[in-house]
């Protein structure tokens, strides 16, 4: 049976790093900036690990 592809969307948002965790951006950082607190927007500049309950269900889209 070939093998499964990966799903090139999500190959995008993330990066596997080499520990095995999994980074990904945070969300809310696209529009509608006036509403945010400074707090808020430079927070979301930084990448986070994606949890573990996530990481199963991405582990075969990857």
């Amino acid at each position: 049976m070939p093998k499964q592809k990966s799903k090139s969307s999500l190959n995008k948002r993330i990066k596997v790093r080499k520990s095995g965790s999994i980074k990904r951006g945070k969300a809310k950082t696209s529009h509608l900036f006036a509403n945010k607190s400074t707090k808020n927007k430079r927070q979301a500049r930084k990448g986070t690990n994606m949890s573990d309950a996530d990481k199963k269900r991405y582990k075969d889209l990857i």
